[in-house]
């Protein structure tokens, strides 16, 4: 299949803006939990619906008071947290355009978005995000404000605000339609300087609304079961503000967690104890790895993995019979998984709050083994597809008929056309409206409203979607073969010691591999075997596991030619890390850089 489309369920929205439903959900149900928010004891307390309200009025009069206007663009460099919703409800309040910073960005980076964006005011969450700034403020003659978060900033503008008529700030609200811009999101580089996306009210609501309808299962809530989701994706990303956007309009109660660490997120979702979340398939890896690294360590490695197998087996029978190839799970089948019930996957489910039935999935593709393990577990996860440009999800998994190894069916009201050399192409409300200042860009990914979104895929006999590359990553060896990188990298990832991997081979004779590994699970693999504690230098020449990662290496050859096979690899003695430039902040790797940095170990590859 070369095309597919689905019917829209919600038509573009014709007035309005993102900040009017604060309003609208104060004066319906003014006592209704909107968000969490922890205090100064990391307790979470509960924000009503009014309360998010007022504060949001509150912080637009100081922005006005500021001489913040309509249109003015405001940079917000911070990690994800309360305040960051706060702000942007406020600056759209006022017609204003957010312009999301990552916090780790580069001095130059922050100039560049800043410079390009000709932002007149900044948010930055501390003193060395303030710093940074500083560091480049005599190139931003247009930045004529700068507020910090924990100085004070909402307090200093909250107060300053306190003499301007409310009216002022829903003039300015009135005033927003549909195609005023938003928010300028910057790309993450990785092909290059970031390109600021201009994405209007419209894009978010017709994608927000769009997802709330068809998702409804996920976003539904009970009385005395409310839905909730913690939200602990940057809200510099695309995805992150997409989940904002959907938990206010949705009627969602929205908790912040700026910490991606396990030791730090856990807690969390125990205390928060969110209805559904928000990741990438890291996060859903790091849970699974945890799980079983106790099991490992209370002797129940068997009971376990025959608990994942049930697991798998019960998702694939649900899923064949969802699409008519089967009965579904067997007596028998249902009897095993019933009895790994409380035994395994409830303490699975435990691990993220234990109230997570439903999870959405992107940034990168996810195995499928995994996906069906944990829909057996008894939390359907969603894998999804969708740029920056697309305004975040392109194509996802529709609730009734889930494809696992697939990133679903095209969202509704949208079209994924496959071009002749592979590329995915789409068409929808969700597509951008361009490049700020970047016509020459704008015109080689548009085309008649067509977004040529630079990633290869095929759609199967029924519309689903498959990621198979990138087109501009793809390895052309010196003997002519071409190979998309992506896949073979994430077969071995599968391993649960292997944490990154990076195929090279371009213009060389064959295709290899740099591979770094999970401290955690490699300490854990340690102590399970018996051995001391290893330096990484003594670590990247141990034999046990250059044999375990050449499992990994030869499992994933299994799926592709001799030709596209890895035929050597060689285990580094540090991760990847955006620290070190080598990841984009949403985790991405960056080919370019790391083939750079590491120019000494690719070239050994190969003698």
């Amino acid at each position: 299949m070369r095309e597919f489309t689905v019917p829209p369920l919600e038509s573009a929205p014709h007035v309005g803006g993102l900040a009017d439903v604060v309003f609208d959900h104060a004066l319906d149900d003014p006592h209704r939990v909107a968000l969490g928010r922890k205090d100064e004891l990391g307790e979470w307390r509960d924000v009503t619906s009014a309360r998010f309200r007022d504060e949001v009025l509150g912080l637009a009069k100081g922005l006005l008071a500021h001489g913040i206007r309509f249109g003015d663009r405001i940079a917000i460099m911070s990690r994800t947290r309360y305040e960051w919703t706060l702000f942007d409800f406020a600056l759209w309040s006022l017609g204003a355009e957010s312009v999301p910073v990552y916090p780790t960005s580069s001095a130059e980076q922050v100039y560049w978005m800043l410079h390009d964006a000709e932002v007149s005011a900044c948010v930055v969450e501390h003193e060395d995000h303030a710093m940074t700034v500083g560091s480049v403020i005599d190139r931003l003659p247009r930045l004529k404000r700068l507020w910090q978060l924990d100085a004070g900033a909402v307090e200093e503008l909250l107060e300053a605000g306190a003499d301007i008529d409310e009216e002022t700030v829903h003039q300015h609200r009135k005033a927003v339609t549909p195609d005023s811009v938003a928010t300028v999101i910057y790309t993450s580089g990785t092909t290059g300087r970031p390109k600021g996306c201009v994405l209007t009210h419209a894009h978010f609501m017709y994608e927000t609304d769009t997802v709330i309808n068809r998702w409804e299962p996920v976003f539904h809530s009970r009385r005395g079961d409310e839905a909730s989701t913690l939200l602990f994706l940057p809200l510099a990303h695309v995805f992150g503000r997409m989940v904002e956007i959907a938990a206010i309009r949705g009627r969602v109660k929205l908790g912040h967690q700026p910490e991606l660490r396990a030791s730090a997120l856990l807690p969390d979702l125990a205390a928060f104890r969110p209805s559904f979340i928000l990741a990438v398939p890291y996060i859903f890896e790091k849970v699974y790895n945890a799980a079983r690294r106790k099991a490992e360590r209370d002797g129940r490695t068997g009971p376990f993995d025959k608990a994942v197998e049930v697991a798998v087996r019960y998702a694939e029978a649900a899923e064949h019979r969802a699409f008519g190839l089967g009965p579904g799970p067997s007596a028998a089948l249902r009897m095993q998984h019933q009895f790994f019930e409380k035994a395994v996957y409830s303490k699975v489910r435990e691990a993220m709050g234990g109230r997570v039935r439903h999870a959405f999935s992107g940034g990168s593709a996810m195995d499928r083994r995994l996906g069906l393990f944990f829909e057996g577990a008894g939390v359907t996860i969603f894998e999804g597809y969708g740029l920056t440009e697309s305004c975040a999800a392109a194509t996802v998994n529709p609730p009734e008929r889930t494809r696992y190894g697939t990133v679903g069916l095209p969202i509704p009201g949208t079209t994924v056309h496959i071009g002749a050399d592979g590329e995915i192409w789409l068409h929808g409300g969700l597509v951008f409206s361009g490049y700020l200042n970047d016509t020459k860009s704008t015109d080689a990914v548009l085309h008649d409203g067509w977004l040529a979104t630079g990633d290869l895929g095929s759609l199967d006999e029924d519309g689903y979607l498959t990621i198979t590359g990138r087109k501009k990553e793809i390895l052309v060896t010196s003997g002519g073969k071409s190979v998309s990188p992506g896949a073979l990298e994430e077969r071995v990832r599968a391993h649960p010691l292997v944490a990154q991997c990076i195929v090279v081979g371009n213009d060389r004779p064959y295709i290899a591999a740099l591979v770094t590994v999970d401290e955690e699970a490699v300490d854990h693999w340690l102590s399970v075997q018996g051995k001391p504690p290893l330096k990484a230098s003594e670590l990247v020449r141990d034999p046990d596991l250059e044999m375990e990662v050449r499992r990994a290496v030869v499992a994933a050859n299994t799926a592709v030619s001799q030709a596209e096979s890895i035929r050597t690899f060689r285990i580094l003695a540090r991760p990847f890390s955006e620290e070190h430039g080598l990841l984009t902040p949403s985790l991405k790797l960056k080919r370019k850089a790391i083939e750079s940095a590491y120019a000494v170990e690719v070239d050994a590859l190969y003698r």
